[in-house]
């Protein structure tokens, strides 16, 4: 098989949870250019279809799927729809996610007066989350005995990182959860059911984009953007010396959907440049 062959996503459907924001709609542009027929679920419908737009406008076949990953009747409609729509599911990115406000430990809100409600919000967001898409998405893959499961993890989930307790512990439990569900379907399931986990580093979204960057640089302009405080610790720890790029998350995206990964299953993949492997000394 050939390196185009095995890196092809040609008559594979995909599922992208989190697919209406910054780095999963990233990775759906990417599975659908690979030669995926991606499904964006998203809650906010109108943005899952604009996505999904984009993504025909540009030559290559998706959906929009609207749904919310902590809502089971809304995911199995969505199933529904996928499977009478294409048939089948091949592949499930969990990009569903992220932090709250109240659940960030900062200023005034400490460890011991971080609300419960926020704490279970941010935790059932990003965990349980992204198990409702896997044992509803995932039930047709174990069916047909081959598919390929994505989580989204982080690297607060490897690294301490201050401020997002919460987030850090959902994340952990994601990595956790990727390793042991590796092993559990592979064995019940056989070998062509696989689960990994992508890390990204840190990336400019809509959810952190006050929090790393004070000021933009002009349209036009080659200079950088002004970072806060925070952001600036950031890029100093990463020996890349700068925030990923959306797009930067395609090439890991693909490779673990694709037949170019298919003895690799239980890992979680960082793309951060270099941030796990610095010391920052």
């Amino acid at each position: 098989m050939s390196a185009n062959e095995q890196f092809s996503l040609e008559g594979k459907v995909a599922v992208v949870t989190g697919g209406t924001g910054v780095l999963g709609g990233a990775m759906a542009r990417g599975l659908a250019a690979a030669g995926a027929r991606v499904a964006i679920l998203g809650r906010r419908e109108d943005v899952a279809r604009a996505v999904a737009d984009e993504i025909v406008a540009a030559g290559h076949e998706a959906i929009p799927l609207p749904a919310d990953v902590l809502d089971e009747d809304s995911l199995q409609a969505a199933r529904k729809t996928l499977i009478d729509e294409w048939g089948t599911v091949d592949v499930l990115i969990n990009s569903a996610g992220g932090n709250r406000p109240d659940a960030t430990v900062f200023g005034d809100l400490t460890f011991f007066n971080v609300p419960r409600s926020a704490l279970e919000g941010v935790v059932g967001l990003n965990f349980t989350g992204t198990v409702l898409p896997i044992q509803i998405f995932g039930e047709p893959m174990a069916a047909q005995g081959k598919g390929s499961v994505i989580n989204i993890s982080s690297m607060a989930a490897q690294k301490v990182l201050t401020r997002v307790m919460g987030y850090s512990a959902a994340k952990a439990a994601v990595d956790n959860l990727t390793r042991w569900l590796a092993v559990d379907l592979a064995e019940k399931h056989g070998p062509g059911l696989r689960v990994n986990a992508i890390a990204p580093g840190f990336f400019v979204g809509d959810q952190n984009r006050a929090l790393l960057i004070k000021e933009d640089a002009p349209a036009g302009s080659q200079d950088p953007p002004i970072l806060t405080e925070r952001g600036q610790q950031i890029v100093d720890h990463t020996p890349m010396g700068r925030f990923g790029e959306p797009h930067e998350l395609t090439g890991a995206a693909i490779w673990l959907a694709s037949d170019a990964s298919r003895f690799v299953t239980g890992i979680v993949v960082p793309v951060d440049g270099g941030f796990s492997a610095s010391s920052g000394i």
